[in-house]
Parts: structure tokens; C-alpha cells; sequence
């Protein structure tokens, strides 16, 4: 397998920049949507640092299956299934009750989402160094 652990941090940290552009512009959806890709792509650089494949998109998934000696705490893997929520109902109508995602999502959402993927990066950056 090549190596890409930084190519997967680089586009971790881009997708949290992303989310905060999201932030200022209240495209509240985006930037909840962005903080999950950018947790994912960070657990990814992490299972590549260890020489593991990583599969899917939850980033809860993906810190259940990091070796134990290596797993996060419990409050940082609640942060990941915060995120995980945010995977479908930000881009698509249809897996909300009716309106349009934008409907759905607040500034308040976007912050959190931001801090816990922040948070879930800089586990993994700490783990790679």
C-alpha cells in the first residue's frame, strides 16, 4: 500500500477550513456536512500511518476499529457519532420529515460540528507525530 498519511491530513485540515468558510457564509448545512468528511479523511490518515485499510464513512466506525491500545477516549468517539448524523440529512430533502436541509441546521450545529472535528484531528495528528 503507499504511503499517504499526510495526503489524507492535508485534506482533513482543507475540509475543516471549508466548513468555517461554510460558517461565516450561514450555509449551516455545509459546514456540518464538511466536518464529518474532514474527521473521516483524519481517521483515514491514521489507519494509513498504521499500515491498515480503512473502509466507509463513519468516523465512529472507523475509531471502533483503530487498535485498542491506540482508541480514543469515550467522549472523543461521542464526538464522531455526533458527526456521523450529519453524513445525509445535510445535502438531501428526502431524509427529512419535509423542507430542505438548509431548513435544518444552525449556527449553533456548525460550531459544534466544527470544535468536534477539530477535536478528532488533532487526536490523529497527535498519534502520527
Amino acid at each position: 500500500m503507499a504511503q499517504r498519511t499526510f495526503d489524507w491530513l492535508l485534506q482533513a485540515e482543507r475540509d475543516l477550513e471549508a466548513a468555517k468558510w461554510n460558517l461565516k457564509g450561514k450555509f449551516y448545512e455545509w459546514a456540518c456536512f464538511n466536518c464529518p468528511q474532514a474527521a473521516e479523511k483524519a481517521l483515514k490518515a491514521l489507519y494509513q500511518h498504521f499500515n491498515m485499510d480503512a473502509w466507509g464513512h463513519s468516523a465512529s466506525k472507523l475509531m471502533n476499529e483503530i487498535p485498542k491500545k491506540e482508541r480514543p477516549s469515550k467522549k472523543l468517539l461521542e464526538m464522531a457519532i455526533y458527526l456521523d448524523r450529519f453524513y445525509i440529512p445535510t445535502r438531501y430533502p428526502n431524509d427529512l420529515p419535509s423542507g430542505a436541509p438548509m431548513s435544518y441546521f444552525t449556527e449553533k450545529d456548525a460550531k459544534e460540528a466544527i470544535k468536534y472535528a477539530k477535536e478528532i484531528i488533532r487526536f490523529c495528528k497527535d498519534k502520527i507525530s
